[in-house]
């Protein structure tokens, strides 16, 4: 078994029992940090400081995960193009933060009848956006109008 003590210096490949002697003698715990490898890697230390490390250590993993959300852009068909340019900037900074963005386009009574305006419509927000991005849910006609989702390539 390879040793390491508590400052990190390598003690070098012992038997079992000497290791354990040894960190019985520093009035420490002795860990095993890598089993898998030959011979296998134990570190004497205070067991309450190895386990405080361990959830520092996945603490700060956590931290740097980015999860990504799914926020949502609504848009109406008859909306002045400069209501659709500040929706289209939106939607850019949810994909740049590397968010999936849904989008909907609210249709209202008759409106809801004529597909073909309506995807029209739908295109031409797509285009205002100016990150790049994939189609991760295509267009579909659900209840108040279209819903698609797109997320950063």
């Amino acid at each position: 078994m390879r040793v390491v003590d508590e400052t990190g210096e390598n003690l070098g490949v012992m038997p079992l029992e000497a290791a354990l002697k040894l960190a019985a003698e520093k009035e420490l715990d002795l860990i095993e940090i890598a089993p898998m490898v030959k011979p296998p890697v134990a570190k004497i230390i205070s067991f309450d400081k190895f386990r405080y490390q361990k959830e520092k250590e996945l603490k700060k993993q956590k931290s740097l995960q980015k999860i990504s959300e799914l926020k949502r852009v609504q848009i109406t068909a008859r909306a002045a193009k400069n209501d659709l340019e500040v929706r289209a900037k939106k939607a850019d900074e949810f994909l740049n933060d590397g968010d999936k963005v849904e989008i909907m386009l609210v249709l209202k009574g008759r409106e809801k009848y004529n597909r073909i305006w309506a995807n029209q419509k739908m295109d031409e927000f797509m285009k205002m956006i100016t990150v790049e991005y994939k189609i991760t849910m295509p267009p579909k006609f659900i209840g108040k109008g279209i819903v698609m989702q797109i997320a950063k390539k």
